[in-house]
């Protein structure tokens, strides 16, 4: 367990709050590809960094999912620990993100990291959906 993700996870982090501001992030991650771990809150996470073609297949795939499922005008559901030099990325599902007035907060579905993660249990199960859409992605991975 990595005790430097826990504590980095609690953190400040910024809000892309527009499409531009997730593009901005995007490619600064692309700016610097290797390094890059990716998990999903809930499954036993990959302690080996992602290559660069599947940190881009990711990004790809994600930003789809974000701008097709999130039908709003901003993001906002993508937040990170420096936008110009990233190196903890949360992601809300767009299906799950909660309230903003709930006293539990709803935790990212998704997470890229330069630290190497830990589990992070969410007693909300994940969706079919989203678990096929994961395996999709990395099962070759697991």
């Amino acid at each position: 367990m990595s005790q430097a993700f826990l504590d980095r996870m609690k953190g400040s982090f910024r809000g892309m709050l527009h499409w531009t501001d997730l593009d901005a992030l995007w490619a600064a991650v692309r700016a610097k590809p290797d390094g890059w771990y990716i998990s999903m809150v809930g499954e036993e996470p990959v302690l080996q960094t992602m290559t660069v073609e599947a940190l881009n297949d990711f990004l790809l795939e994600i930003d789809a999912l974000l701008r097709r499922e999130h039908d709003c005008s901003h993001c906002g559901i993508v937040y990170a620990d420096d936008m110009d030099d990233p190196t903890l990325i949360k992601i809300h599902d767009p299906g799950s993100v909660g309230s903003s007035c709930s006293s539990t907060p709803v935790p990212p579905r998704w997470m890229l990291s330069r630290l190497p993660p830990s589990l992070i249990e969410d007693t909300a199960p994940v969706p079919g959906n989203r678990r096929r859409w994961w395996q999709k992605l990395f099962g070759v991975r697991k």
